[in-house]
């Protein structure tokens, strides 16, 4: 296997607390912590696995967004990723032109396997990886727990409802990784300094002939309601008459 690509998203650190806009038209992004999503960390951690072990060349990181998403691209390198393309744009990307854009590069790089996290953590949408595999025609793996790479196919352990099912699928594919398929690696300093040496190639948006138009409007943003104060109750009975009041039994 020649070559692995990974999608890397840059959203708002997990551990900032959200703030929505004083006018609903959004969450606040201006002077807040970025990072790479963390279900691509763990996508990309996989991707180091399989070349680690000898079994693919190379490490392609992908991401989509404006300047400053070249810093979560450098995260991507200084992770072990050979190199990356940043497909340049200011504007928000839904779902749809995200699968669009890496069915792009897909085009142009022709990997063996495209690894993406199962969902963002900002929209939690889960759809880009399933909507490339349809763009592209592949077959897909999503919710993956488990990857063993077997010659032309990818034997993969998902994450289901019922609890675990394992299915092969021909290569090239797209892989979506769930939360238990791997620990990414931590970052040490001298591999930091190394990833800036590695090529990281921007391209715009409008170059790969796509645009970012949306297919949804966002009509307000608000914080979920505070959580009721809970109550004490002396007994069952006095619970189901709770129950009742609230037309929950």
């Amino acid at each position: 296997m020649r070559k692995i690509m990974v999608g890397v998203k840059r959203v708002v650190d997990a551990n900032v607390r959200v703030r929505v806009k004083p006018d609903g038209s959004g969450v606040v992004t201006d002077g807040v912590k970025m990072s790479v999503n963390p279900f691509d960390e763990i996508a990309l951690e996989e991707a180091l696995r399989i070349k680690e072990r000898g079994e693919a060349a190379e490490v392609l990181a992908v991401g989509i967004g404006p300047d400053d998403a070249q810093q979560q691209l450098r995260t991507a390198l200084a992770m072990g990723a050979d190199r990356a393309i940043l497909v340049k744009t200011n504007e928000a990307i839904e779902p749809l032109t995200a699968a669009r854009v890496l069915l792009a590069i897909v085009r142009k790089e022709n990997p063996d396997i495209v690894i993406v996290g199962k969902q963002a953590i900002d929209d939690d949408a889960a759809q880009t990886g399933p909507m490339l595999a349809a763009l592209w025609e592949r077959p897909q793996a999503t919710f993956a727990s488990k990857v063993e790479i077997k010659g032309a196919t990818a034997v993969v352990v998902r994450e289901v409802d019922a609890g675990l099912e394992t299915i092969e699928v021909e290569l090239p594919a797209v892989i979506s990784a769930d939360l238990r398929l791997n620990e990414p690696r931590y970052v040490k300093l001298p591999d930091i300094m190394k990833a800036k040496k590695k090529p990281l190639d921007v391209i715009e948006l409008a170059a790969l002939g796509l645009s970012a138009a949306p297919g949804h409007k966002t009509v307000h943003t608000e914080q979920p309601k505070p959580r009721a104060k809970g109550i004490m109750v002396k007994d069952v009975a006095e619970l189901v008459a709770a129950l009742k009041a609230k037309g929950l039994v």
